[in-house]
């Protein structure tokens, strides 16, 4: 269609008026309202006058910030030993971060207990390392590369008895 349909740009009717004179609209097709609008039209036009706004009039909307209990414990948590030595691993539905793992922990000791928070904070971890969960501390050494080889040579030394095992039940 010709002409622009935004209000800004004229009326209604000047539009439907000017598609009539080009042509685009039948004067057959032209609406209803088109003959009596012309006959009777308003004594004011009706223009679109955009709105004006003083910024110091308009009411500032300000939203309150939304801290929970545990967000203390996050952050604490965050704090002392970071994000850890793994990424999140979000590809699971049912993953628990090490964090979760801890404010959950923390929160049930908290209700079962009238201990200080910074003394449950260390209970919590305590509890979590002997659940198996490893927390390092931020700035503190790396775990040292001959202990890891200890393991690996186990996994390893594991690994290839249950091989010959397999190999051995296989040629019988």
């Amino acid at each position: 269609m010709a002409g622009s349909r935004l209000e800004k740009f004229g009326t209604v009717f000047s539009r439907i008026r000017d598609l009539v004179r080009s042509g685009v609209i039948k004067p057959s097709e032209r609406p209803v309202w088109y003959d009596v609008y012309e006959a009777f039209p308003p004594k004011r036009e009706p223009l679109y006058v955009k709105p004006h706004f003083r910024l110091s009039s308009r009411k500032q909307e300000s939203v309150p910030e939304i801290f929970y209990r545990e967000d203390d414990v996050r952050a604490k948590f965050y704090e002392l030993y970071g994000t850890g030595p793994r990424p999140l691993d979000l590809s699971k539905a049912n993953f628990v971060s090490t964090c979760q793992r801890f404010v959950e922990k923390f929160s049930e000791l908290k209700s079962s207990s009238d201990l200080d928070d910074s003394a449950l904070f260390e209970e919590t971890g305590k509890i979590l390392l002997s659940e198996g969960v490893i927390l390092r501390r931020r700035g503190a050494p790396p775990v040292a590369p001959e202990s890891r080889d200890q393991v690996l040579d186990l996994k390893l030394t594991d690994m290839l008895a249950e091989q010959q095992m397999v190999d051995s039940t296989q040629t019988r």
